[in-house]
């Protein structure tokens, strides 16, 4: 079986074409997904233990948190060593279904891929990527998010022109929903030969 890492930074679109894979019957493992099932289960004591007061009736307060790692360096390197092998191990029990399924391919969304060095579990790497104004927009776009958040967050991802040069496969998402789709179908066709 086949593992592709989707990556991509803030805005991208990773999102939108992980949900391509999966309604191409693909099994995507959405890390994302895993840490917020993880702050509502057993991330949160290990977490409020490191940060009090980040968890609230048994689950982790993502504005809270946010509050005490935000440019923070050594607070985001001690939540990264409470989350990142728990969902490591989601990760492997994923590939363990989903290879004894028969699949073919398995796409790992991961949006810290090459930060948190798990370009190296996979076979091919995915990247998605769009105009900076097009970014831009999409986050300033979501609710809560400011333009101090928004550089915040992208100083803490490599360059996405790094990531492009890093990738097997390069989907621009800003040409529009359809040109990704057939993109996602050309990836499925090199890979897993349907």
């Amino acid at each position: 079986m086949i593992r592709l890492g989707l990556t991509g930074s803030i805005g991208m679109g990773k999102s939108a074409t992980a949900a391509m894979f999966r309604d191409a019957g693909i099994p995507v493992h959405d890390s994302d997904a895993a840490v917020h099932r993880l702050y509502a289960g057993t991330a949160a004591a290990p977490i409020e233990a490191a940060f009090p007061g980040t968890v609230k009736d048994g689950v982790v307060d993502r504005a809270a948190l946010g509050a005490a790692v935000l440019n923070n360096d050594a607070a985001m390197k001690r939540l990264e060593a409470i989350v990142h092998p728990l969902v490591t191990e989601m990760t492997i029990n994923f590939l363990a279904q989903a290879e004894k399924a028969g699949h073919r391919l398995a796409v790992l969304d991961v949006p810290l891929l090459f930060e948190v060095g798990r370009d190296r579990d996979c076979d091919a790497i995915l990247v998605v990527s769009a105009d900076p104004a097009v970014q831009r927009a999409r986050v300033l776009a979501r609710a809560g998010m400011t333009p101090e958040k928004f550089q915040a967050i992208v100083a803490r991802q490599i360059p996405d022109s790094d990531k492009r040069r890093r990738a097997h496969f390069v989907i621009d998402t800003g040409r529009g929903f359809e040109a990704a789709q057939r993109a996602v179908k050309d990836v499925i066709r090199t890979l897993a030969g349907r």
